[in-house]
């Protein structure tokens, strides 16, 4: 059974929030990021400004799984990552 809309967004923001509180992560996570963001792009309830941010957060995924350090990858997204959070926050 798939998870709803609201469930994936607090999925999404909690991987995030915990990228950004402990600058570290791991590639599943990665991996459980991209899922849920091709989900809520297919969904139609999804705002199209939302849909950008997840592209862009999607891209953050790819990169940080296929680095070499992904913690030292997700220290660099830190501002990002807080911005990602307030966007979906204000969208959602």
């Amino acid at each position: 059974m798939p998870i709803q809309y609201h469930d994936q967004v607090s999925l999404l923001k909690d991987i995030l929030s915990d990228h950004q509180s402990d600058c570290c992560g791991t590639v599943a996570e990665c991996e459980q990021l991209e899922r849920v963001i091709k989900s809520l792009i297919g969904n139609s309830n999804t705002d199209q400004h939302v849909k950008g941010i997840l592209e862009d957060i999607y891209t953050y995924s790819q990169n940080g799984k296929n680095s070499t350090s992904l913690d030292q990858h997700i220290e660099s997204h830190q501002d990002q990552l807080s911005q990602w959070i307030q966007d979906i926050d204000s969208y959602t």
